[in-house]
């Protein structure tokens, strides 16, 4: 296995580095621990958070994932894929209220990113890239990709019992981890229900309260993640980058990226800026948590 870490920003208050692993197993690996509270916030490829035996959270480019410091817990890479994401790293007192009073995260384990932020993280990884970095806004663009990924991972109580909720939970996290693997495949209900062990009905209603959406957006917005990376950071043709997502043409994309994103792929690739990152600001710090 090949990981790569590069440190990208480091301040008092925050430290965001860019990780990336290659030629990977599906298999668990050691127990780890970070001496930090981490945000991972995956660019491309797939990776699972163990955090106990039977749970698990899916990190894609669609999520953010949290790991809590000092807390143990182990990785394993889906298919064998590996995953490049940003990382960032900050104390307790960055967010005291992120942590109940026994020192335990009051965050899920991940969250699904809305479109804004997913956006943010790009051209904040782009930002980063050059020389001319001003400090201060990249500690601000990190504490607003912090607030909305913190709002994303909010813990929900659905009223169910231990035993369903696990149940509920494992049916969820297969479903997950199979797109994620193949988000451009020619998915269908009855086949990601066989997957669940649930009725196609059930996993449908499962699938929307507990992820807070129903499968098909969840397939399309996994799709149009992956493609994020390479809008704003390849020399692909925009052709080449939705066939291989799984879209069936370019306008077909480009509607799908546009009603998502709010705006087309092309226009992102040529707006990757100061301007694009201060509008995406404002729109990912409004949104309600």
């Amino acid at each position: 296995m090949q990981i790569t870490r590069q440190s990208l920003f480091d301040s008092a208050m925050l430290q965001i580095g860019l990780f990336e692993a290659r030629g990977v197993s599906d298999r668990c690996g050691d127990v780890e621990r970070q001496n930090r509270n981490a945000l991972v916030l995956p660019l491309a490829g797939v990776f699972a958070k163990h955090d106990a035996p039977s749970r698990q959270a899916i990190g894609t480019p669609s999520h953010a994932v949290f790991v809590a410091a000092d807390t143990p817990y182990r990785i394993s890479y889906p298919g064998g894929i590996g995953d490049r994401a940003l990382i960032m790293r900050f104390g307790d007192e960055l967010a005291p209220e992120l942590l109940d009073r026994r020192g335990a995260p009051a965050l899920a384990s991940n969250g699904l990113l809305p479109p804004p932020a997913m956006m943010l993280r790009n051209l904040l990884r782009t930002r980063l890239g050059r020389d001319d970095v001003d400090d201060f806004e990249i500690e601000n663009i990190g504490l607003d990709l912090l607030r909305a990924s913190f709002g994303a991972m909010r813990r929900e109580t659905a009223g169910l019992r231990a035993s369903a909720l696990t149940r509920r939970t494992r049916a969820l996290q297969r479903v997950k981890e199979a797109i994620a693997v193949a988000p451009s495949d020619k998915w269908n209900v009855a086949r990601l229900a066989k997957l669940a062990n649930l009725s196609p009905f059930h996993l449908c209603h499962v699938f929307r309260q507990m992820a807070g959406t129903s499968i098909y957006d969840y397939v399309l917005q996994e799709r149009l993640a992956q493609t994020l990376d390479a809008v704003l950071d390849g020399d692909d043709d925009l052709t080449t980058i939705a066939l291989d997502a799984g879209f069936s043409s370019h306008s077909h994309f480009t509607a799908r990226f546009r009603s998502f994103f709010g705006c087309t792929p092309a226009a992102l690739r040529r707006s990757a800026n100061g301007a694009r990152i201060a509008d995406l600001r404002k729109i990912v710090t409004a949104q309600p948590h």
